[in-house]
């Protein structure tokens, strides 16, 4: 499967798990609104997914893939199966024991990552019991994790990027179904959230079963810390607990100190932040999950070069989409906003709020993208101790402009800090890769990166200017006009890059779309 083919697949999945995610936070938005119940479900669907994105997605993924991969280039299919199943087996255990000891320290862990709720028992205790009830959808998301990383190594790249779709759909029934049928929907919510994590395990066990992959469970625990490549496993998902979770670490300490900010600011963050997932998680993810099999391969069997290609075409894929994407969320967020979310119990004055929150994290989404695509290099190569370092580096940048813009500009200044560390992060890769001599700015990669930049500032006038005359022209406010007014500027804008890359080259569209017409026909 070609790289640019791997990342459609994975991305189009993604974008349908993205839009029902939407569909999902709309339904939260509508029941729950921007208060004490929304903030406390809110901490407590983060933090299972908190440790998610720092043990299995991130660190678990970031070591196992490549070791997979190059077993299976090395060893074959059997040998590299039977090391995936003592990977598992190991980190299951240890998953259990870490699940059982938050669930009984979760007062604690509550304290320390929602602090500013403390001056409200009600609140402390609902966010408690909510903890306690999501929390072991870690355990089984982490399995999920594992299994979508062979599959992904054998280029199986659909089951796993739809697997969250049942999370999302999972939350819309429940929620629906706890309005009519509980007096607290908010506990149907939990619960389901949980359920479904037990669901997508099995989704995935049936598509590893249809590829012939049987994960026999090794319950020998003792041998298996003695294991010479599980050993090497679990010294490079060390490092990169903190390696991998840049992201992920930086949102904590939103979280940690948004909730001392307002009654509502962790809502305002949280569905901003839902917004620029979009772009983060189809385009970010799907070359990050894309790029680290092929990236080991090619490196496992000494194609440098062809490695070197491959990352460039990331930078290239990454920027055409992010960097459309937030100067659209720039111009256009209370629009978006107002138009998803402002039903129900989500009033105006969280649509502003929520907007303001968008247009800062915007601003850094496209280092964000670019820093997914950069960070499989030093993974594919097993060099997970330099990410760590960088880091560090971002997270206590973070941590230092959030506490110096969190007190004059509320959960504003959070989210701007949460950008400018994203431009850390990236000078920091680009400074690193192209130091070790492992990846460097092609003269052909500067041409196209300065391409899309010019194509994307011109389609931003062009929205802008749509935008403000459509609002002269109709200043009525119904939500059918601002669907109107959204399709006009989206068309408008979609025309105005396109026709940009055409006259810079950027993109070849008449090949693009004589294969899609070939791939039909086909079909």
């Amino acid at each position: 499967m070609s790289f640019i083919k791997s990342i459609a697949t994975f991305g189009g999945f993604t974008m349908v798990s993205r839009i029902t995610g939407f569909l999902r936070d709309m339904v939260i938005a509508s029941f729950l609104g921007a208060g004490m119940v929304s903030d406390a479900f809110l901490v407590a669907f983060k933090l299972p997914n908190l440790f998610r994105s720092l043990f299995a997605e991130g660190a678990f993924t970031s070591a196992f893939v490549p070791l997979f991969s190059s077993k299976l280039v090395a060893s074959g299919r059997d040998k590299s199966v039977e090391f995936a199943a003592k990977a598992i087996s190991l980190l299951t255990f240890f998953l259990i024991l870490f699940t059982i000891i938050f669930e009984l320290c979760m007062p604690l862990v509550v304290k320390v990552l929602a602090p500013g709720f403390m001056e409200n028992p009600e609140k402390v205790a609902l966010t408690i019991d909510l903890c306690r009830i999501t929390f072991p959808f870690l355990l089984f998301i982490s399995i999920v994790s594992f299994q979508a990383g062979i599959l992904n190594s054998f280029e199986r790249f659909a089951a796993p990027a739809a697997a969250p779709i049942i999370l999302n759909i999972g939350m819309i029934i429940a929620g629906l179904a706890s309005i009519a049928f509980l007096d607290m929907p908010v506990y149907g919510m939990a619960w389901s959230i949980t359920i479904t994590g037990m669901i997508e395990v099995i989704w995935l066990k049936y598509f590893l079963n249809k590829d012939s992959v049987r994960i026999k469970p090794d319950l020998q625990i003792i041998s298996l810390l003695k294991d010479t490549e599980i050993r090497t496993l679990f010294k490079r998902i060390a490092p990169g607990v903190v390696g991998a979770g840049i992201y992920q670490i930086n949102m904590v300490v939103d979280t940690i100190l948004v909730s001392l900010v307002s009654g509502g600011a962790v809502s305002w963050l949280y569905y901003a932040n839902r917004l620029q997932q979009l772009p983060l998680g189809v385009i970010g993810a799907a070359i990050s999950v894309a790029l680290l099999p092929l990236l080991s391969k090619k490196l496992k069997a000494g194609e440098t070069k062809e490695a070197s290609n491959v990352q460039d075409k990331a930078i290239i894929y990454g920027l055409l989409m992010s960097l459309p994407a937030a100067v659209l969320f720039v111009c256009l967020a209370d629009s978006i906003i107002e138009l998803l979310f402002e039903h129900g119990r989500f009033t105006a004055s969280d649509t502003y709020k929520t907007a303001l929150a968008l247009k800062a994290y915007a601003v850094g989404l496209p280092c964000y993208v670019m820093v997914k695509a950069l960070m499989p290099n030093f993974f594919a190569r097993g060099d997970t101790k330099t990410p760590v370092k960088y880091s560090l580096v971002v997270f206590i940048t973070n941590l230092i402009l959030n506490l110096a813009l969190m007190k004059p500009f509320g959960h504003i200044g959070i989210a701007t800090a949460t950008s400018a560390a994203a431009f850390v992060s990236l000078y920091q890769y680009v400074h690193g890769l192209k130091k070790r001599e492992y990846w460097s700015f092609s003269p052909e990669l500067k041409k196209k990166i300065w391409d899309i930049v010019l194509c994307t500032a011109v389609m931003g006038i062009f929205v802008y200017a749509t935008q403000y005359l459509l609002n002269i022209l109709y200043p009525e406010h119904n939500i059918w006009l601002l669907m109107f007014k959204l399709g006009i500027i989206g068309i408008i804008g979609l025309a105005t890059f396109l026709a940009g890359a055409k006259i810079r080259n950027i993109l070849d569209i008449s090949t693009i779309i004589r294969n899609l017409i070939l791939r039909r026909k086909k079909a």
